[in-house]
């Protein structure tokens, strides 16, 4: 289990394409106070009003900033008309998901020439609030081969974000003004941030599901922060060698005793036979399984089994949202997710299919879809996060969140080397 950071609750965050809130909840969780969220879904600003914000629609003015205990102002809408120019200097963090259909592979992949690349409106955020550090997360689409030079870009953007794009100009054209001025490095260090990225798998964070991502962290230089430490802080404590390894000892089946004996064989069988090495001389701990998720992990009750496949709303349990759903279907490329596994990366969905992928196959043989509720477990969302609107809105906002325990990690870490860096001085 993550733990909860030291940080003091003085500390504050802004989070921008905030979604359906999984990086908002890892955020507060390690200490900071929100000032200002901003999402442009209706569905998703449902779900963070239900939960922990208050709508602020009056045209043309900034919101109120929210005192310690006061739920933060929502703006809902497009980044573009948002104005942060009155949080100047009292921001810690901000944080955010841009828009990743530039860079996926199921997006359409321009990169930049796409509108809905949300880069720029974080850059412009960063200018108004000079924030100390910011953290952005996304899909791995960015590190691809044949998006190298524009990630490079990005990064060396959100290095010098004070250096603004001049109008028409390419970012090529704008790159190689940053290029040179990194290269003399004569940036006011209030001005220039450091930056480094972290491709991840969230089954390494202790998230039971497979989900690769990129983190990006920038911190201001006049902070002077111990890198060093941060990606200590930030290392996998999870591995698939060790689960294997609890496997073959017995004491992941422990937890699990309900099993039937040829279902640990078939599994058994499968797993590769061989003894795990520790890193560094750390033992690591065991990635979770979908089985672990349905189960519970960190104090969560197990959700009962699902016995109706219908379009009913009920709560089973007493859990919102574990609703079985039928017509669930297996073919060549559309594989089930197996209980002894992390889950298969639950996705935003295309082609007007969100969250389609999520079959599992049960030990009897048969196959569903997984619930909202089983999905927001391995998104690692709390059983009391409502999420709103129908079952596949529900399903496209936790597909397009970042996972609580994997933004928690990192946020913690954040708060953990600013408030060392700050007792240094």
């Amino acid at each position: 289990m993550v733990e909860q950071s030291s940080a003091p609750t003085s500390r504050t965050s802004v989070e921008l394409f905030a979604g359906g809130g999984g990086l908002a909840m890892a955020v507060e969780r390690a200490g900071f106070r929100p000032l200002l969220f901003n999402e442009f879904n209706k569905r998703a600003c449902e779900t963070l009003l239900a939960n922990k914000a208050d709508a602020y629609e009056v045209e043309g003015e900034r919101p109120p900033i929210p005192e310690p205990g006061e739920r933060p102002p929502l703006i809902a809408g497009d980044v573009r008309k948002v104005d942060f120019d009155y949080l100047k200097g009292r921001v810690d963090l901000l944080a955010g998901g841009p828009p990743c259909q530039p860079f996926s592979l199921g997006g359409v992949a321009k990169g930049d020439e796409d509108d809905r690349n949300g880069f720029p409106h974080m850059f412009r955020a960063i200018r108004e609030m000079e924030p100390k550090v910011v953290i952005c997360e996304n899909v791995r689409g960015l590190l691809r081969p044949s998006f190298k030079p524009y990630f490079d870009y990005i990064k060396r953007e959100l290095s010098l974000p004070f250096e603004e794009r001049k109008d028409g100009s390419t970012w090529r054209e704008h790159d190689e003004v940053l290029r040179h001025l990194l290269e003399i490095d004569e940036a006011n260090p209030h001005e220039r941030y450091d930056v480094a990225h972290f491709p991840v798998n969230a089954a390494d964070y202790g998230v039971p599901q497979i989900r690769n991502r990129v983190v990006i962290v920038a911190f201001r230089r006049d902070l002077g922060v111990d890198w060093e430490r941060f990606k200590e802080l930030v290392r996998p404590r999870f591995s698939e060698a060790r689960l294997h390894e609890a496997m073959a000892d017995g004491s992941y089946w422990e937890r699990h005793p309900e099993v039937p004996e040829e279902i640990r064989k078939r599994v058994m069988e499968r797993i590769p036979q061989q003894p795990l090495v520790p890193i560094d001389g750390e033992r690591l701990l065991p990635w979770r399984t979908l089985r672990d998720a349905i189960k519970g992990i960190d104090g969560q009750r197990p959700l009962p089994p699902v016995e109706r496949l219908d379009r009913k709303e009920y709560n089973l349990g007493g859990f919102t949202d574990h609703i079985g759903w039928p017509d669930a279907r297996i073919y060549p490329g559309h594989t089930p997710n197996e209980l002894d596994r992390p889950a298969k990366t639950v996705k935003a969905g295309v082609h007007g299919v969100p969250g389609g992928e999520s079959v599992m196959l049960l030990d009897d043989g048969s196959h569903r879809y997984m619930t909202v509720r089983e999905t927001a477990r391995v998104m690692t969302f709390p059983d009391d996060w409502v999420l709103a609107g129908p079952r596949g809105e529900k399903m496209r906002q936790l597909g397009n969140a970042v996972p609580v325990l994997l933004g928690q990690v990192f946020s913690n870490a954040v708060a953990t080397v600013l408030d060392e860096a700050e007792s240094s001085k």
